[in-house]
Parts: structure tokens; C-alpha cells; sequence
């Protein structure tokens, strides 16, 4: 095995771990940010959850089923947004969050790997656009 295929085989390790042993999955009570999204192509769903404080994630957590992809994603996305700011996250692209699973699920399965970024960049938008309705 080269080191090429060996980097990606560790990569896929690490999606299968992420996969079988989430972080952050769960609810979060009186989340500032929840929102709901799904794929309808492959039906795997995602809530994300955010508790903010003082315009960054404080908690990120999530919920859902899927494939590997889909879940391991998400998984991945809550360690990487703690501590980011809502502006941050916002303005984050395909290609930061396939840096973020470090693989490329190829074009099939790029909705998979793009839904948990979807989701909360969605519930942001929407959470922001509340606290301006409020002041």
C-alpha cells in the first residue's frame, strides 16, 4: 500500500469512528439555534443545535440518522465550530467543510457530507434574523 492510499484509508477510519461513536449527539434544552434539515434524495435528516454566547458557539450538538457520511460529518463539524462565531460559520464553503471530514465523498454523496454545514448555517441565518425582529 502506498502512502497515499494509506492516508485515505485512515481518513476513512476516522469517518467510520465519527460514525459509530459521535460527538456532541444529543439535545440541547432551550437551544438558541435548532434547526432541521434533511436530504431528500438518500433521506438522511440532521437537527443541529447551538447554545451561543455573546455571538459564538458555547455548545453544538446534533441529532439524526443516515449514512456514515452524513453522520460523521456532523459529528466532525461540532468540534470544529465550538468557538467559532456565528459570522464564521456563515460564511463557510464546500471546500472548508470537506477539509473539516478530510475526504472526498465524490459527487453523489456530497449532499451527505454538505448537510450538517446546511443545517446550521441555516439555523443561524434564522437565529440572527430573529434577534433583529427583537431590538
Amino acid at each position: 500500500m502506498d502512502e497515499t492510499n494509506s492516508i485515505d484509508e485512515l481518513y476513512r477510519e476516522e469517518i467510520m469512528d465519527h460514525y459509530q461513536n459521535p460527538r456532541n449527539f444529543g439535545k440541547i434544552r432551550d437551544a438558541d439555534v435548532s434547526y432541521q434539515d434533511y436530504n431528500p434524495v438518500c433521506g438522511d435528516e440532521i437537527t443541529m443545535q447551538l447554545r451561543m454566547e455573546n455571538g459564538t458557539v458555547k455548545e453544538p450538538m446534533f441529532t439524526g440518522k443516515g449514512c456514515a457520511i452524513s453522520q460523521a460529518a456532523a459529528s466532525m463539524l461540532t468540534e470544529e465550530i465550538r468557538g467559532k462565531s456565528a459570522r464564521e460559520i456563515v460564511a463557510m464553503k464546500q471546500d472548508e467543510m470537506l477539509k473539516i471530514i478530510r475526504i472526498n465523498p465524490g459527487p453523489v454523496r456530497i449532499k451527505c457530507a454538505m448537510l450538517a454545514l446546511r443545517a446550521v448555517q441555516k439555523g443561524i441565518v434564522r437565529y440572527e434574523a430573529k434577534k433583529q425582529m427583537v431590538s
